[in-house]
């Protein structure tokens, strides 16, 4: 599958919490954590678990960065 974003980060799932409706997956990106909150439903329809290869897909109007 091919996307218009560009911020696409590869990375491992180190972390999946599930909640009743919402989870949030902690992914390993080269040694730094990104945490993406999503729901329930899209995580047990992507499988996803503790040591999957994954794609961080990041889209947003604005994007901050510190020094």
């Amino acid at each position: 599958m091919e996307l218009s974003a560009r911020n696409q980060l590869s990375g491992t799932v180190k972390q999946v919490k599930v909640g009743t409706v919402m989870a949030e997956v902690v992914v390993d990106v080269s040694g730094q954590e990104v945490v993406a909150a999503i729901t329930r439903s899209s995580v047990e329809r992507l499988g996803l678990k503790q040591g999957d290869n994954v794609k961080v897909v990041i889209k947003a109007t604005e994007v901050m960065i510190g020094k």
